[in-house]
C-alpha cells in the first residue's frame, strides 16, 4: 500500500471498526479478517488490537469473554451506547465530507 492510501486509510479504520461492531459482537481476529477482504481497509492485528484497546478505554466498545470451541476463551468486542453515538457522528461526518469531496473532484475534472 502506498503512502497516500495509508494516510487516507488511517482516518477511516476507526469508522470501519465501529461499523463492523455495530452489526454483531466480534472477536478481534474476525475484525482483522473481515477488513482484509475489503480493498483499502486491510489491517494487521498489530493495528487492530491497539485500536480496539483505545476504543475500549474511551468506553466506545465493551468486551465479553466467550468460550472457544478450540483453545482458550476469546474476547469479543461490541459497541457501547457511547460507541453507537460515536458511529452515528462519524458516519454523518464521513457522508458530508465524501459528498463534498466527490463534488469538488467532479467539478475540477471538467
Amino acid at each position: 500500500m502506498d503512502d497516500v492510501s495509508t494516510q487516507l486509510r488511517k482516518g477511516s479504520l476507526e469508522l470501519a471498526v465501529l461499523a463492523l461492531l455495530s452489526a454483531a459482537p466480534r472477536y478481534g481476529a474476525d475484525v482483522v479478517e473481515d477488513l482484509s477482504g475489503r480493498p483499502g481497509l486491510e489491517a494487521t492485528s498489530g493495528t487492530i488490537y491497539p485500536l480496539l484497546t483505545r476504543l475500549k478505554n474511551a468506553k466506545l466498545v465493551e468486551t465479553t469473554w466467550h468460550e472457544s470451541p478450540v483453545g482458550p476463551p476469546r474476547k469479543y468486542y461490541s459497541l457501547s451506547r457511547a460507541g453507537s453515538r460515536q458511529l452515528a457522528a462519524q458516519r454523518s461526518a464521513w457522508e458530508r465530507l465524501s459528498t463534498t469531496l466527490n463534488s469538488l473532484l467532479t467539478e475540477v475534472e471538467q
